[in-house]
């Protein structure tokens, strides 16, 4: 498909004057006098992995998972500062876990973190960046033994 005779002069015209990015100069104008606004980053997050730490464990406690262990990850991965691995009662109450500290990270940090598994509710893994949670069920937190590849001899890892 050919472009019309006067929008393609004009879209030369603007690519040589470089008002209109390589990117652009396909798909839209951009009209010389019409000021362009520059480029914000993004803005800089007002919490840290140990704020999502403490909301996390908060929300394990209040939910009523069972043996809830953390696990310090600095210096030993890249993936994340801390894991966090507990157990629900059953595949609902997993669900109903996860569920609920996803609501609760959005509301307090509006964070949206990756959730893999939650259909199932055999085991739920919640990635918010610092943390990684994994929620299972009793007998599959057992066959996986998660917990145990990651804590160091000496950590006691319970909270």
């Amino acid at each position: 498909m050919r472009l019309p005779r006067s929008l393609r002069s004009r879209l030369c015209d603007a690519i040589f004057q470089g008002s209109v990015t390589q990117e652009d100069s396909i798909l839209s104008y951009i009209d010389p006098a019409t000021p362009v606004a520059p480029a914000t980053s993004p803005a800089q997050a007002d919490f840290t992995g140990e704020d999502i730490l403490g909301l996390v464990l908060q929300s394990l406690e209040d939910d009523k998972a069972e043996d809830i262990v953390q696990i310090n990850l600095r210096g030993r991965s890249f993936m994340a500062d801390h894991m966090v691995v507990c157990s629900g009662r059953s595949s609902r109450q997993v669900g109903a876990i996860a569920e609920k500290l996803l609501d609760r990270l959005k509301q307090a940090f509006r964070l949206s973190a990756r959730v893999e598994g939650k259909d199932t509710g055999d085991w739920v893994l919640i990635d918010t960046g610092d943390v990684v949670i994994h929620v299972f069920r009793p007998e599959v937190r057992e066959f996986y033994q998660l917990e145990k590849m990651w804590q160091m001899p000496a950590e006691g890892g319970a909270a």
